[in-house]
């Protein structure tokens, strides 16, 4: 970047620095989101909660499929990576 281009571009470096931070806030959520070892760890948590009388079955059921789901769609894209 050259330094005219430097100086126009000044007055939006804030909103650049921003659109930074939210691109990296967005990645970690989604590594977070898909990541199989942090899907295990809440089907652990959601079958103890079952065990233990917290949660009704259909609760449970529920909330197995949606994280069934995610794991599947993790596997997915890992999958989709690798080929790459």
């Amino acid at each position: 970047m050259g330094l005219i281009t430097g100086l126009l571009t000044l007055p939006i470096a804030p909103v650049r620095g921003v659109v930074w931070v939210t691109e990296k806030l967005q990645d970690a959520a989604e590594r977070e989101l898909y990541d199989p070892g942090v899907i295990r760890a809440q089907l652990a948590l959601l079958n103890q909660e079952l065990e233990d009388g917290d949660i009704c079955l259909e609760e449970f059921e529920r909330e197995e499929e949606r994280l069934l789901d995610r794991l599947h769609a993790a596997g997915s894209c890992s999958a989709s990576n690798d080929r790459r």
